[in-house]
């Protein structure tokens, strides 16, 4: 067996050897050297050569080294296949240039979308480098024409176009680097990954390079992160970038949570368009004190922005036409007295001219519009069929009642509408709250006074809640009264409000008695 083995041996270098003496017997006619009788010496020069621990093996043993020559045969013939096994792919770390371990890489990542991702922000291949951001704040980034060219209509123009850049640097200082790295990213992967504080300017650079999908991934980004805080500054961006969706979105938060809104520390970083826009708004839903106040705060941010003293001549100045949008003749005569009059943004004549409005028969003109806000008409949705009371039948007796509703649209909810009392007029002390998931969004306690019908009596929030669709939340009214009290019956688990839809669920949270057919809060005041 041993000495089969190294014959096997010897008869796999023969194609190289046949190869050769082709050749030679070609060029010089001889007999090729594989033919020729080899000697026994030059044999077993060869073969120690092969075998270098077969010389010192006799014929007595040569079933042993056979047997052993046969397993190491078996292992390496083991190891050739898994040999043959591709490695795991090693971890390419690719955010900071070029990290590329090995030369192989392409066979780890079988798709082009992987391939092409590891090309991003990396200077393997990179033929055109970006110099992103302000002086003193930029950074150098490596990119790929060809890629870019195939994503955006722009980098395909500057590339490829008839006025195609041929320099190798290329400066972008309006742009900020993370902002677009992130628009990199999703042109060499498709991954978008978006966050609260570079959205704007990742929109900002999806827009100038014109790349729809991932400026929509920011306005969707935006739309579900928008809440009163940041409705101004959004509605000022959204003009900017001309996105009507997420401007009517704006509108929406700042008309029903105006107050809110207009005492956030953006409104204060508003452009002084959106702050003529947003003062002249007829449905912004709130005192007009709240709205002369934003403007003198905005004014007093503008003074500090210009490098100017924050005086009252100065805030009258970079407010401009912006002060005369503000309805000030609408305000009640104390709150004026005790605003406006007093914050010297007037001039004597107008305070005197306003005064004399309020109370002169003949009343003086004004330069300040005249009529009232308009603002929001509350919505109500009521749950009952009808209402009753029985004696001995209903009592508020500072129980729990509670009700789980979703709709189908985002609204903002604004109060409750509460049964009182069946036997005349009685006050009763009340709480009513907001939960979601357990969370309270919104609380208030209050008091109103019933006047024994079976009218509903309303509950104000402090401030309207926005509701999200498709989710269901909690509301809950705790009524501290011993008169007997009327109840809702033949309940609807769906009630059809205008353009919204609401569903009704029984809360656990619920200890007097409250469900989806019969008990207490019929009606839900909402904003749509």
């Amino acid at each position: 067996n041993g000495r089969i083995m190294k014959c096997l041996t010897f008869f796999l270098l023969l194609p190289e050897t046949l190869k050769k003496s082709k050749k030679s017997v070609r060029s010089n006619g001889k007999v090729p050297g594989c033919y020729e009788i080899v000697p026994l010496s030059l044999k077993k020069k060869m073969a120690a050569e092969l075998y270098p621990a077969s010389t010192n093996t006799n014929i007595a043993n040569s079933n042993a080294a056979a047997a052993a020559t046969a397993a190491n045969s078996k292992k390496n013939a083991l190891q050739l296949q898994q040999s043959a096994q591709p490695p795991p792919p090693p971890q390419f770390q690719n955010l900071n240039n070029n990290n590329l371990e090995s030369a192989n890489w392409q066979s780890f990542h079988p798709t082009l979308r992987e391939r092409n991702a590891l090309m991003f922000n990396n200077e393997l291949m990179a033929d055109v480098h970006f110099i992103v951001g302000p002086p003193g704040a930029s950074k150098k980034v490596p990119a790929h024409k060809y890629v870019l060219a195939v994503g955006s209509s722009v980098f395909y123009a500057m590339f490829y176009g008839d006025l195609a850049e041929v320099k190798s640097e290329i400066h972008i200082p309006d742009v900020e680097p993370a902002a677009f790295l992130i628009l990199l990213k999703y042109m060499y992967s498709d991954e978008i990954d978006l966050e609260a504080d570079t959205v704007l300017a990742t929109l900002y650079a999806a827009k100038k390079y014109i790349v729809p999908a991932l400026a929509k991934a920011c306005v969707n980004f935006l739309e579900t992160s928008l809440e009163a805080k940041n409705a101004c500054v959004l509605l000022s961006q959204s003009r900017l970038f001309e996105e009507p969706e997420l401007t009517q979105r704006c509108w929406e938060v700042i008309d029903a949570q105006a107050e809110m809104a207009l005492k956030s520390e953006g409104f204060c970083e508003i452009d002084q368009q959106t702050l003529e826009i947003i003062v002249t708004r007829e449905a912004l839903n709130t005192k007009e004190v709240v709205v002369f106040e934003a403007v003198l705060n905005w004014a007093e941010a503008e003074c500090k922005r210009q490098g100017l003293p924050v005086t009252p001549r100065n805030k009258r100045n970079v407010l401009g036409k912006a002060l005369y949008l503000v309805r000030i003749p609408t305000m009640t005569l104390e709150e004026f007295a005790n605003g406006a009059a007093q914050s010297d943004i007037l001039t004597l004549e107008e305070t005197h001219n306003i005064f004399l409005w309020y109370t002169a028969a003949n009343k003086p003109k004004l330069e300040f519009p005249l009529t009232k806000r308009k603002g929001l008409v509350p919505q109500r949705c009521h749950r009952f069929q009808s209402s009753a009371y029985r004696s001995n039948q209903w009592r508020y007796r500072g129980r729990c009642d509670s009700i789980q509703f979703a709709v189908d649209k985002r609204i903002f909810i604004a109060g409750l509408g509460l049964y009182g009392s069946s036997c005349g007029k009685a006050e009763y002390s009340v709480k009513i709250e907001l939960k979601r998931l357990g969370v309270v969004l919104a609380q208030n306690l209050t008091k109103f006074t019933s006047d024994g019908s079976s009218n509903t009596f309303s509950v104000w929030f402090e401030h309207p809640v926005q509701v999200e669709q498709d989710t269901f939340y909690n509301v809950s009214a705790i009524l501290d009264g011993n008169e007997l009290s009327y109840f809702g019956q033949e309940g609807m688990t769906e009630v059809q409000c205008g353009k919204v839809t609401f569903q009704f669920q029984c809360s656990s949270d619920s200890t007097n008695g409250t469900g989806v057919q019969g008990g207490q809060i019929p009606e839900l005041i909402f904003y749509a």
